[in-house]
């Protein structure tokens, strides 16, 4: 698969017709996603059209993604589609979500909506029609909720895709799947849902890809200019929030990797880390059950699963406990640290990833338990806003790729891709043919 910048280069001069390569990859895509499982609908006539209406748009030399095929969360509406957030209940879209709009206004062509788990809740891609796998490894989960867009960039069906984290949904199945996922600050693409901490960002193979579709989905052009980073503090830790539990050494194993270059390329590498205590802990559990108890409220309660019943039950019962103060106070905590740093690299991951399996079909504890414990070091930085990035860094023994976070101060987006693009370019990852 070529990449979404020289793809949309290649269409801006001419050299790529927008319908052909489209109809490419639509071929691909029905071909290969009857074992990913990336796809709920592939939009075949409908993309087919799009591309041949792009290639007399007058403004053609001038679109960031001219011709680029995209797929988009089941969570942002498009015009003439259904929006479903992994439920039974399919809600008409009367029009594009803005992140669709975006996309459209650059150029792009939506090629396909992605699935993903029972509200987005699970860190784990599944449902009764289909299990979403990681392209690397079929047997474990591609993650979640971002599940279906991670696998169809890591299977290479199409270059980028749409996603939103809410405690880690694009950074867990970037880590898991060998991709850069980026979730920008809650000042440039945050959503109402679980009390403000989810947040829309992209999946791409490479930096450069992740921070061009970012800039279209936030419009904030400047993204899409990686520069170099200069000189960074760089704070590193390995120790799980709160918890403290064990990480796989082949986890903490990339992270040292990772400080190791980043020392040796001139940057101020030090052990640290933020004043994390119990509140901040609980208050995204709180937000995590409470979050999905107010979705609820527009689908059908009795065609959920059991295990989201029971976790949208817990959710209602503890929606008096969540209260603006506790994102409040850990945001304090995280802007004092990060007084003394630029950077915080974390694992993405604090566990192993999941096997590929019916999820949907476990009890709610079966499925809270190893998503709390994967999660571990991505939801406070929803609770607080801040913007966080997963890169690819390695590869366990058995081959699965190896993701690590990178944290920084609101704002720093563009810090962020700088420092992901100079570790591109010091541990270059592979992608799948």
């Amino acid at each position: 698969m070529v990449t979404a910048k020289a793809l949309a280069e290649a269409v801006r001069a001419g050299t790529v017709d927008p319908v052909r390569e489209t109809e490419r990859v639509i071929a691909g895509v029905e071909a290969a996603d009857r074992v990913v499982g990336a796809f709920r609908r592939v939009r075949a006539d409908e993309a087919v059209a799009e591309a041949a209406a792009l290639r007399s748009r007058a403004d053609l030399g001038e679109l960031p993604l001219a011709g680029v095929p995209v797929a988009v969360k089941d969570v942002a509406g498009i015009a003439g589609e259904t929006v479903t957030n992994g439920t039974a209940t399919a809600r008409p879209a009367g029009s594009d979500h803005f992140v669709v709009r975006r996309l459209r206004e650059a150029g792009a062509v939506v090629v396909g909506i992605t699935r993903v788990p029972e509200l987005c809740i699970w860190p784990m891609t599944d449902s009764p029609e289909a299990v979403t796998r990681n392209p690397w490894a079929p047997e474990y989960t591609a993650g979640g909720s971002s599940g279906g867009s991670a696998a169809a960039v890591a299977a290479g069906l199409v270059p980028v895709a749409h996603g939103t984290d809410g405690l880690g949904s694009i950074r867990l199945p970037a880590a898991m799947c060998g991709l850069v996922g980026i979730k920008p600050g809650a000042d440039v693409l945050a959503e109402e849902g679980w009390f403000g901490m989810s947040a829309h960002g992209s999946l791409a193979t490479t930096v450069a890809d992740a921070a061009l579709l970012l800039s279209v989905l936030a419009g904030r052009p400047e993204f899409a200019e990686v520069r170099e980073p200069g000189r960074l503090r760089i704070a590193v830790s390995t120790e799980v929030p709160l918890t403290r539990a064990p990480v796989p050494r082949p986890l903490t194993a990339a992270v040292e990797r990772v400080a190791d270059l980043l020392a040796a390329s001139g940057h101020r590498v030090s052990r640290a880390r933020p004043r994390y205590g119990v509140e901040p802990v609980a208050g995204i559990l709180e937000r995590w059950f409470a979050g999905p108890a107010e979705q609820a409220s527009e689908v059908d309660f009795d065609a959920l699963q059991p295990r989201t019943q029971r976790h949208v039950r817990i959710g209602r019962a503890v929606r008096r406990l969540v209260t603006p103060g506790t994102a409040r106070r850990w945001t304090a905590r995280a802007a004092e640290f990060f007084t003394g740093q630029d950077v915080l690299i974390t694992p993405t991951l604090a566990t192993m990833p999941p096997k590929a399996a019916a999820w949907h079909a476990r009890s709610c504890l079966a499925n809270a338990l190893p998503s709390v414990a994967l999660a571990g070091f991505t939801g406070l930085w929803n609770l607080s806003g801040y913007p966080a990035i997963s890169v690819p860094a390695g590869r366990t023994p058995n081959g699965l790729p190896i993701g690590v976070q990178l944290v920084t101060r609101p704002g720093g987006e563009s810090r962020l891709l700088a420092l992901a693009a100079q570790l591109e370019a010091l541990n270059p990852w592979p992608r799948l043919p």
